[in-house]
């Protein structure tokens, strides 16, 4: 269908969206719209990438202009065009039937010559209508500017808006993954243990029968024996006496040596290992008890830990608190067990037995956080203790003693709650992140590699007092402070 005003249909094509006028120097944007080179410019301002079609709000990821020479040449047609078509006839007076030329300003309305002298406008500021126009369109220029700046913002918040939904999107797909890695970990952990015991209990089971069937061996020989002695000491019982008399001295020492001595059911050294397997099962039990017990205050700090980050700070060794046995290097970073007790000044802060060492930095309020390579050695702890914890003589590895810490001993990987509490081993890192909750009274131990939780302690175990990184490195071992 033919378009009802052809002449108008021309003069929207080639009017540019922003400025209404026709189009000077037009570019092209890649959803094929156009306008004006220095209104689009204008138009976008500082922005650099994403940036927006003013028409279709499509989104480009930076500036791509390209000149419409095509377009260029209509506008120049279409201009010639208008310069050769009548005029359209000029808006009349009502009153007066006379051109309306003027403007005025107090009424806001387009007035004619003879308006300008009456009384009612004698008195009004009047210009020229063409000059009140191009105010006019000055002010409506700058609104657009203004709307259009309010669009990009909001456009701009609803992309930032959308990649932080993506983002959080990607946090929990890795989360879910973490979870259902460890649980695997878990699951190993718990199917080889349970593989190992079983594996024991058969051991034991084969050598209970084989010691019960060697049992019921010499029991049946033994018993065959005396029956043997029985009847040949009744038959000797029925002879008359003077042959019975003959023969009494071998009737006797027959009967000495049907003595017994009854076999042992279960050998002394298998009741030991018996004992060993029962214990073993007993602290798998309790340590799984303490894990059930403690995963709602896992997951509880693991959601707190994506609500609010702790601060990362820098930790260094404080030197007036290693026991003499404990080699600090100059930037205070690492500490190892050294075999010479080295001359120290035995001062009030100084651990003097134990080798232990505290962080220079303390802390009473906040969240905070510092990671430690755990991988020199088989006898290291790392944690927290507080300020007033005990500096001479023995002291316990404990949260009773005032030390919230994972330690690594030899074959074993615990927490050091009171009594201690096994965690797998499967699970031992090699890099750890402490993370301290001042206001909270909490302390969580996290697998820096994968970011994975090993071990929390309560919400408020931790009192509210000045709080200081603590650190234990046995023989031939270390630690490192990480940066």
């Amino acid at each position: 269908m033919a378009a009802a005003n052809p002449a108008k249909t021309l003069q929207d094509e080639v009017t540019c969206p922003i400025c209404l006028e026709y189009f000077k120097d037009p570019v092209s944007l890649g959803c094929d719209h156009s306008f004006c080179r220095a209104c689009i410019t204008r138009c976008w301002g500082r922005f650099a990438t994403d940036i927006s079609c003013p028409q279709c709000r499509e989104i480009f990821p930076q500036r791509n202009l390209r000149p419409n020479r095509q377009l260029r040449n209509i506008v120049e047609a279409a201009r010639e065009l208008r310069l050769q078509t009548v005029k359209e006839p000029e808006r009349l007076c009502e009153k007066h039937k006379e051109p309306l030329k003027l403007f005025c300003k107090e009424d806001e309305i387009p007035i004619c010559l003879v308006c300008d002298k009456s009384k009612q406008h004698r008195d009004h500021t009047v210009i020229p209508a063409e000059e009140a126009a191009e105010e006019f369109k000055e002010q409506i220029q700058d609104h657009l500017q203004t709307l259009r700046e309010k669009t990009e913002k909001l456009l701009g918040c609803k992309v930032r808006g959308e990649k932080r939904i993506q983002e959080y999107l990607r946090n929990t797909q890795t989360e879910r993954k973490k979870i259902v890695s460890e649980f695997q970990k878990l699951r190993r952990f718990l199917e080889e243990q349970e593989r190992l015991l079983l594996a024991q209990l058969e051991k034991l089971d084969k050598e209970v029968v084989k010691i019960q069937k060697e049992n019921i061996t010499k029991l049946s020989e033994e018993i065959s024996h005396l029956n043997d002695l029985i009847s040949e000491m009744e038959g000797k019982y029925q002879k008359p006496a003077n042959e019975f008399l003959q023969d009494v001295r071998s009737t006797l020492s027959s009967r000495k040596k049907g003595k017994f001595q009854e076999p042992e059911e279960i050998s002394p050294e298998l009741e030991v290992r018996l004992g060993d397997f029962s214990q073993k099962t007993v602290a798998l039990m309790e340590t799984l008890r303490k894990f059930k017990d403690t995963l709602p205050s896992a997951l509880e700090t693991k959601r707190g830990e994506s609500v609010g980050a702790h601060r990362q700070v820098n930790v260094t060794l404080d030197p007036d608190t290693a026991q003499p046995h404990l080699v600090l290097s100059e930037d205070r970073k690492r500490v190892r067990w050294g075999d010479t007790r080295q001359r120290l000044p035995n001062n009030p802060e100084r651990f003097d037995y134990l080798p232990y060492v505290l962080g220079c930095e303390g802390f009473t309020s906040g969240r905070h956080y510092w990671e430690v390579d755990v991988g020199g050695g088989r006898f290291w702890a790392v944690g927290v203790a507080r300020e007033s914890v005990e500096r001479k003589g023995v002291i316990n590895r404990s949260s009773k003693a005032g030390i919230w810490a994972l330690e690594g001993h030899s074959d074993q990987f615990r927490a050091l709650t009171f009594p201690v509490t096994l965690l797998p081993w499967g699970w031992f890192p090699s890099r750890i992140r402490v993370c301290l909750d001042c206001d909270r009274g909490q302390v969580t131990f996290i697998n820096a590699g994968d970011e994975a939780l090993i071990f929390t302690f309560p919400l408020g175990s931790i009192p509210g007092e000045r709080i200081r990184p603590w650190f234990w490195v046995g023989s031939r071992s270390w630690l490192s402070l990480c940066p």
